[in-house]
């Protein structure tokens, strides 16, 4: 079994640099490596200093619940606090009044303060599944920003330029489109630089969504005011069950955290297999070496990725609800999902080696020939343990349990071995 085992006090530096780099996506490879080398050079100051680093986050509390996507950038906010480092959670109480435009295609509509204060209470609460309580700030950057006067924001400004803003993608397809980009969508930026000036961070953590406002932003700001510009660790956005649009309850395609353990593990068994090595990556508390050995065992079949994905729905559900709810969402699985169609009497194939999918079903008269088993495989016909079976090499190999394949609504047999 895959788990997450090593105790993170124990990586090297260039292990730290791995770990915390995992998942991260900048656009270009170059940018990647430059802040994987300033990251290393902090972590390592730190370590001769012991001076921790000074890390964050911001959060606008958009909504009240929080679903497996939100958490992503939580996941490495831990990771820092895991390797001792000081770590805010910042609740954009100021910005979200202004309203982040870096993802969308239209202006966001503005909230009331008390509509923000009473979700930043759910958020903050939702993030301590994650988080350690103890060792977590809680800060609002309405502390520095409501003080900010107007020639304040005229010298913030002048370090930027009106281009800059405009040839930002979500922007330009808005000018495109003949759609108005309104004055106040080009402050959020300026407000969240002054967020790493104000608490003079070492590293800041985003979304992809926030490269400009990151890398661009915070780092010139933070040089124009004489600190040393951030390293901005920029994750990879988690796309929903779907395995290709970004998670989002409004297209129903999310993970809630606050699900029940069994609805959670259904959840993430329903994902496609493509997507589980970024889910690995980005969700689990999995080491790059053990995310490594996932992707090597997806790549030469060493493990079936119906194993792999409920070793993944078990690290997910672990995280949330505890091992024990885990296990006892996987037997749930098992129990509802895998045996509901099963009959009570099934021929029984004794497997003493791999052998080949299409061999054992012509073999065992599940298929008339090799071109039927071929053509059930690829309409979705054949089913291993519930899950649809998509790859016409496949070999199955004993596995010391049970397994059961399906063909076609009424033809089962269990694999022992």
């Amino acid at each position: 079994m895959i788990t997450p085992t090593q105790d993170p006090t124990t990586l090297s530096i260039d292990q730290q640099v791995a770990w915390l780099m995992q998942g991260a996506s900048y656009g270009d490879e170059e940018t990647k490596r430059q802040m994987a080398t300033e990251l290393r050079e902090r972590l390592s100051d730190s370590q001769r200093s012991g001076q921790p680093l000074r890390v964050y986050c911001g959060y606008d509390p958009t909504k009240p619940d929080l679903h497996l996507g939100h958490t992503i950038t939580m996941r490495k906010l831990r990771q820092f606090q895991d390797l001792g480092h000081d770590v805010t959670f910042l609740i954009g109480s100021y910005t979200s009044l202004v309203g982040d435009p870096s993802d969308k295609n239209k202006a966001r509509p503005l909230l009331s303060e008390a509509q923000v204060m009473e979700n930043a209470r759910t958020y903050v609460e939702q993030a301590f599944i994650i988080l350690d309580r103890d060792k977590t700030t809680v800060r609002h950057n309405g502390e520095w920003l409501a003080g900010l006067r107007l020639l304040d924001l005229i010298q913030i400004g002048q370090n930027f330029t009106v281009q800059q803003f405009l040839t930002r993608e979500n922007f330009a397809n808005r000018l495109e489109r003949g759609e108005p980009v309104f004055l106040h969508e080009t402050f959020y930026a300026l407000l969240q630089a002054y967020d790493a000036v104000a608490q003079q961070t070492d590293v800041q953590i985003g979304g992809t969504d926030q490269l400009f406002n990151i890398l661009i932003a915070g780092r010139k700001l933070q040089a124009a005011m004489g600190q040393k510009p951030q390293v901005a660790l920029i994750v990879d956005i988690l796309p929903g069950t779907d395995g290709e649009i970004k998670m989002s309850k409004s297209l129903g395609n999310d993970i809630p955290i606050l699900a029940e353990p069994a609805d959670m593990y259904g959840k993430v068994m329903s994902i496609p297999d493509h997507a589980m090595p970024l889910y690995f990556k980005l969700a689990t508390r999995f080491l790059p070496a053990q995310v490594a050995e996932v992707e090597q065992a997806l790549r030469d079949g060493s493990r079936h990725p119906r194993d792999l994905k409920m070793a993944l729905a078990r690290e997910i559900v672990s995280i949330f609800h505890g091992d024990d709810a885990a296990a006892a969402a996987e037997e749930h699985f098992r129990t509802v999902f895998q045996q509901r169609e099963l009959p009570d009497d099934m021929p029984e194939v004794r497997l003493d080696g791999p052998v080949g999918l299409l061999a054992l079903m012509t073999g065992h008269g599940l298929a008339a020939s090799n071109s039927e088993a071929r053509r059930l495989v690829q309409q979705g016909g054949v089913k291993l343990d519930g899950q649809a079976v998509t790859d016409i090499k496949l070999e199955l190999a004993p596995t010391g349990r049970e397994q059961v394949l399906q063909v076609g609504r009424r033809k089962f047999v269990k694999l022992i071995g």
